[in-house]
């Protein structure tokens, strides 16, 4: 098995995206977005995992085997948040008889 290696520099422009990524976080939730600041915050979120993915567990010069495990993972996760926000979404159509 052949090891693919990774120039330092990319680690670290991978490094830089991960903090300007996290700067953006602290940005958003300053501000009232209403809904949006969920969504901004999730985004951001992914964004980052897929990168800590890609480059630091080196799912990018994985096999295709390696591939496929994780676009599961992603699509399970994907199933989830979007389980969990239509449910945080749609609390407030119901209203209770009193």
């Amino acid at each position: 098995m052949t090891e693919h290696i990774v120039p330092k520099k990319t680690y670290f422009v991978i490094f830089g995206a991960l903090m300007v990524f996290t700067v953006a976080t602290v940005i958003v939730a300053r501000y009232d977005l209403g809904r949006w600041n969920a969504v901004l915050a999730l985004t951001i979120a992914v964004l980052k995992a897929t990168l800590v993915v890609l480059y630091f567990m080196h799912v990018r010069y994985g096999s295709r085997l390696t591939w496929v495990f994780a676009c599961a993972g992603f699509f399970w996760l994907a199933i989830m948040v979007a389980l969990t926000l239509s449910d945080y979404m749609t609390r407030g159509w119901l209203t209770m008889a009193h």
